[in-house]
């Protein structure tokens, strides 16, 4: 009884902080996700800035050498694809903890996510969804997640500095 307790206890533990997320349909969701600055959704990102999120997941193959992260926004009703530079959508570069590609089924590893918001976006509310992909294109993890879009404290400070 006990060991149960504590169990019920440590898993509570690793629980905390992580974001309330949607899973995709028919592909394997991630153990968590950690988005900065969110526990439920929608999350409140700012143009200008990153978004930083922590995507928890296990391999589904052994000896995966390449993963790459792509994403989606659906605005109004359409899903929109948005490309990102090498740097992140390379999630073995991004790995934490000390993990390093290739990783094995069931290996359990964490990708640094690290979204930067373009001063460009539209402020609007969007459900972003993350795929994390073998080189063969097969989902690893995938997650939605609804993000509000607003503007920025370095913009609403040009924007003061216009009305002086």
């Amino acid at each position: 009884m006990l060991r149960i307790v504590l169990g019920l206890a440590l898993i509570s533990v690793v629980s905390v902080g992580a974001t309330e997320v949607r899973e995709c349909k028919n592909k394997p969701f991630p153990l968590d996700v950690k988005i900065a600055d969110c526990d439920e959704p929608p999350c409140v990102v700012y143009k200008g800035t990153y978004a930083v999120m922590e995507v928890h997941f296990l391999g589904n193959s052994n000896n995966i050498r390449s993963i790459t992260a792509t994403t989606t926004a659906k605005v109004l009703g359409m899903n929109l694809p948005y490309a990102l530079p090498e740097d992140v959508s390379n999630v073995c570069i991004n790995l934490l903890y000390g993990a390093i590609c290739p990783i094995d089924k069931d290996e359990d590893v964490t990708y640094q996510f690290n979204f930067y918001v373009e001063p460009s976006f539209p402020e609007i509310t969007a459900d972003v969804t993350v795929t994390l992909n073998d080189v063969n294109g097969d989902a690893i993890a995938c997650f939605v997640v609804s993000c509000k879009i607003r503007k920025g404290a370095t913009a609403a400070i040009s924007d003061s500095n216009l009305l002086a």
